[in-house]
Formats: C-alpha cells, sequence, structure tokens
C-alpha cells in the first residue's frame, strides 16, 4: 500500500505545498475546459460545418477522452508540477524533455491573453463600456485604454498566483460553480423558449460542407473549448492525494464538460432564425455575433438572459485566464527545475510559489497582447501548439510502461496498446486538420525555444549539464518535419497548402505517418536505467512511500 506525501521538496528547500483536493483539481480541469470557447464555439463550428458540427463536438470529445485517460494515468504515476513538461523527459532525456515542455509552455502561455482579450472583446458589447472605455478600435483590436484593462487583468491574475495554490484553486472553484451554471441556464432556457427542429436540416442539409466541414471546423473553436483536461495534471505536485484524485478530476472535468457543450451546440442551432440559414451557414447570426447566446436570449423573449450572459462573458473567460497564468507558470517551473530553460525559473519562495516562473508568464502574456491584439488570431495557433503537445503524452505512456514496469499506477488506462497509438494519431489529425498556414508559424516557435534551449546549455555550469540522448530524441524532427510537408500538400487551412493529397487519402496518409512515427520512437526510448534515473531526481516530488 502506498501513500502520498503533504509536501513536495524543491532543491533549494522550498515546498511546493500538497494542499488541492479532489474537488480542486477537478475544478481546475473544468475551469480550464469551459472558457472563452462556450460563449463562441457553437457559433464558429456551425459557419464551417453546419448542424453537422454536433459531429465535430462528437469526434472532439472522443479524441480529447482517448487522450484524457492517458494523462489519468500519468498524472496519477507520476505527480508532478508541470507534468506534461516532465513526463517526455523521464524516457527521451533532456532534449526530448524540452521540446513536449516548450510547446506544452507555448500553449499554456498564450491562453491567458486570449482570455483576457475575450473578457474585453465581450464588455466592448455593452454600450456604456463602448462609449466610456473605448477598450476596442473600429478593427477589433485593443486600444491603448484596452491594453491598459487587459494589462489590470494579467496583474491580478499574477498576484493571485503568488499567494499560492490554495488561493488559485479556492478562487477558481467558486468561479467554475458560476461557470457552469450560465451555459446550463441558457441550455434550458433556449431548448424551452426558442428551439426550431427543421434548423437541423436547413442550408444544405445536415452536413451542408460534408466531412470536409465536420474536421476543419474542429480548429476553428471546438478543439479549444474542449482542451483544458490536463491542468490537474500540471498542478499535480500541489495535490493532496494525487494517486487517487487526479485521474478521477480529469475523467469528471471531461465528462461534465462534453455534455455541457454538446448541449450547447444543440440549443444554438435550434435556436436559430430559419430565414437567416435557409440558404447556407455563412452568417447564421448576425446581430451580436460575437456574443450570439445572447442575442438568441432577447429573440427568444429572456432579454434578463442576456445581461447575465454579458456578465458571465467576463467570468468566464477571466477565470481560464486566471488558471492558465498559474499552469504556465508551473511548465516553466518544471524547465527551470531540469535546466533546459534559466534555473532561476525552477526556484520556489519560501511561500512554495514559483515566483520567477509566474512572473514570466505575465511578462509573454503583455508581450503576446502585442502580435495578437485580438481573440481570432490566436485560437487556430493554440490549437495546434495544444496537438502537439498532447501528442508526447501516448509516446510516454507506453514507454513508460515497458521502461518502468513495476511503478504502482493508481489508475491503469484501459486498452493501452490501442489507445495510445490511437491518442497520437488523434492528435497528429488535429494538427493537420488546423492547417499549414498555422503549422508553419508554430514551427517558427519551436525553433526559437530551442535556441533559447541552447542559450540555457551555454549559460549553465558543465557539471549542471545533464549529456543529451541524441538517440533518444531523433523521431522529433522527423515527425515534426513530416506533419509541415503533408500539410503542405492537403487540403486544409487557409492558404499555403497546394491541396495535392486527395479528400480521405490525406487522412490516410496522416495515420500511416503517425503510426511509423510512434512505434519508431517508443522503440528510441532511453533505457530503463536511465528512466530511473531520471525518476530517482524527481524523488522529492514523486514521494510514493511504502506505509
Amino acid at each position: 500500500m502506498v501513500k502520498p506525501v503533504q509536501s513536495a521538496t524543491s532543491r533549494s528547500g522550498a515546498h511546493l505545498r500538497r494542499s488541492v483536493g479532489f474537488y480542486g483539481l477537478m475544478f481546475v480541469s473544468l475551469g480550464s475546459i469551459i472558457g472563452s470557447g462556450w460563449l463562441l464555439g457553437a457559433l464558429k463550428a456551425a459557419k464551417v460545418a453546419g448542424p453537422a458540427s454536433l459531429l465535430s463536438w462528437i469526434l472532439t470529445a472522443v479524441i480529447m477522452a482517448t487522450l484524457a485517460l492517458i494523462h489519468a494515468e500519468l498524472g496519477a504515476a507520476y505527480p508532478v508540477a508541470g507534468g506534461t513538461a516532465r513526463f517526455p523527459a523521464l524516457v527521451y532525456g533532456v532534449l526530448g524533455g524540452f521540446a513536449g515542455g516548450w510547446v506544452a509552455w507555448l500553449q499554456a502561455v498564450a491562453l491567458a491573453p486570449v482570455e483576457v482579450e475575450a473578457s474585453v472583446e465581450y464588455l466592448d458589447n455593452i454600450t456604456w463600456v463602448k462609449e466610456n472605455l473605448n477598450l476596442l478600435s473600429p478593427s477589433g483590436t485593443l486600444t491603448a485604454s484596452g491594453f491598459g484593462w487587459s494589462t489590470l487583468l494579467m496583474a491580478i491574475f499574477t498576484l493571485i498566483n503568488l499567494v499560492g495554490v490554495k488561493l488559485l484553486s479556492e478562487s477558481n472553484s467558486a468561479t467554475v460553480i458560476w461557470k457552469t451554471a450560465v451555459p446550463v441556464l441558457t441550455i434550458v432556457v433556449l431548448l424551452s423558449l426558442r428551439f426550431h427542429p427543421g434548423n437541423f436540416s436547413a442550408g444544405g442539409g445536415f452536413a451542408p460542407a460534408g466531412a470536409h466541414g465536420v474536421f476543419a471546423a474542429l480548429p476553428v473553436g471546438v478543439v479549444f473549448a474542449l482542451q483544458g483536461f490536463e491542468q490537474a495534471v500540471q498542478v499535480g505536485g500541489e495535490a493532496r492525494n494525487p494517486q487517487k484524485d487526479i485521474s478521477r478530476a480529469i475523467i469528471t472535468a471531461m465528462v461534465i464538460g462534453t455534455i455541457v457543450y454538446l448541449l450547447l451546440e444543440i440549443a444554438f442551432i435550434g435556436g436559430l432564425d430559419p430565414a437567416a440559414i435557409a440558404k447556407n451557414w455563412d452568417n447564421p447570426i448576425t446581430q451580436g455575433s460575437f456574443g450570439p447566446y445572447a442575442t438568441l436570449a432577447t429573440l427568444a423573449g429572456a432579454g434578463w438572459l442576456s445581461y447575465v450572459l454579458y456578465a458571465d462573458a467576463f467570468v468566464s473567460p477571466a477565470g481560464t485566464g486566471l488558471l492558465y497564468l498559474g499552469t504556465s507558470s508551473r511548465l516553466s517551473y518544471a524547465m527551470g527545475r531540469e535546466k533546459v530553460l534559466p534555473k532561476r525559473l525552477g526556484k520556489l519562495s519560501v511561500r512554495g510559489v514559483p515566483v520567477w516562473s509566474i512572473l514570466l508568464s505575465f511578462v509573454i502574456g503583455e508581450i503576446a497582447f502585442l502580435p495578437f491584439p485580438s481573440w481570432g488570431k490566436l485560437v487556430e495557433v493554440i490549437t495546434s501548439a495544444t496537438a502537439l503537445m498532447y501528442a508526447f503524452a501516448p509516446l510516454a505512456l507506453t514507454a513508460l510502461r515497458k521502461r518502468d514496469p513495476d511503478r504502482h499506477r493508481p489508475y491503469k488506462a484501459p486498452a493501452a496498446k490501442v489507445l495510445a497509438p490511437a491518442g497520437f494519431v488523434a492528435a497528429n489529425l488535429v494538427i493537420y486538420w488546423t492547417g499549414f498556414d498555422t503549422l508553419w508559424k508554430i514551427m517558427i516557435a519551436i525553433v526559437a525555444g530551442f535556441a533559447l534551449f541552447v542559450v540555457a546549455r551555454a549559460t549553465t555550469k558543465a557539471e549542471d549539464r545533464r549529456a543529451i540522448d541524441w538517440k533518444a530524441a531523433m523521431w522529433i524532427l522527423p515527425w515534426l518535419g513530416g506533419m509541415v510537408l503533408i500539410s503542405w500538400l492537403g487540403r486544409y487551412g487557409d492558404g499555403g497548402n497546394i491541396n495535392a493529397l486527395p479528400e480521405w487519402i490525406d487522412l490516410l496518409v496522416v495515420i500511416a505517418f503517425s503510426l511509423v512515427i510512434f512505434y519508431w520512437a517508443v522503440s528510441l526510448a532511453v533505457s530503463s536505467e536511465k528512466v530511473q534515473e531520471a525518476i530517482d531526481r524527481e524523488t522529492e516530488e514523486l514521494v510514493v512511500q511504502p506505509s
């Protein structure tokens, strides 16, 4: 029998406080899932796929559930802070670990400013705010005033995170109850007062854009909306009973989030004006398109609900932004401990808080406002980065089962020999559906990350640098390069691709390529001895002592 300790010690002697219970962990994941995506996802998916957007949500739920089960096992067996940055390091060494950690950090650090931008853009729909605060320019980007208010929000998130994870968890728990109740209330009102069954066959039928539309809807907001389940893993080093609670928290949050989003899409499509979608789904709602549910509530005679929705349009994104500023700092903290980023990022305060990592997330979030000054500009980029991050987990699961077979696994993912390769394939399909025009931008950010890796290595004392296992990481470049090539030859995205691969054949190419990379990468994992050495380095956090 095993039991977790109550705190985890850093090399500096400070502690990550193990103070977060099951509900705190579950709310961390659920709070990340229900953010600005619920207010926009249904509209954007319907514009691309029509009523068949319901299939997009179901497909995304299957993909995310597959990856969630994998993360549930990893998080329970290896409960460390910034887990997605550290699982790859256990089996692919310092270079492979950095690659996985860097894409995870890119995804997380960009999400806080994106959610802040969503809050500001929603608030700008209120007449008093528009007339007195001048948050947005006519083109929809942040004004100087908008940047100032966004900075204030980021500063508040930073202060809450600096106080400690317990306050972060408690603040989030209260927010998530509101964030979940409002979508549920919206579903009930719209299904009760305004529902047109004929809308599900209007504007060209159930699937006006065919299967292509179903797949293309995933990166425009559907995957973005359902991502976030892994946040319970990121704070695993601060969980009170990680072996028992992490897996349950992830699975519970995914089930709740999936049900809510699917019902929201049904309520949205059923609540539309049939005349607006009689010919096509290009513009299913013309008024208040940035907050479509508020418009539908007004048309349904429930104007009071629109006020609740505008309040939630601030609370939901702001709550998610608060979470992601915290979890992105745990990722940079993890990479600082691994000495693949400046080691100062891996230090804790006397309160057990990664201060420098939190401040870095604040600074990078502020910088992100400048090149990406609106919500829509970052969603597809984040979706692609998320899929790249998720792709490392199935590899780590399979390799760790082979290299660390005797480790106690409080939760074991079912049929892992099928689930893990399926999860890797699913992540690569999402990357492909995002399109070449987005993927090449992500690759530039990854190259920049490796440049920072080189700098960190050069400025670290030789005795503190762990040797790079080049063989273990040699699959990463062919994988990334191959996905860029397939995307360029493929049929998805808004530009740059050449549509050389026929419909369906392109998906078979992605699947076949993914399976080759998967089994090759698993075979290249470091030896059991090196895995054990890596785990031993983390025993200060991976403490599972005999009772």
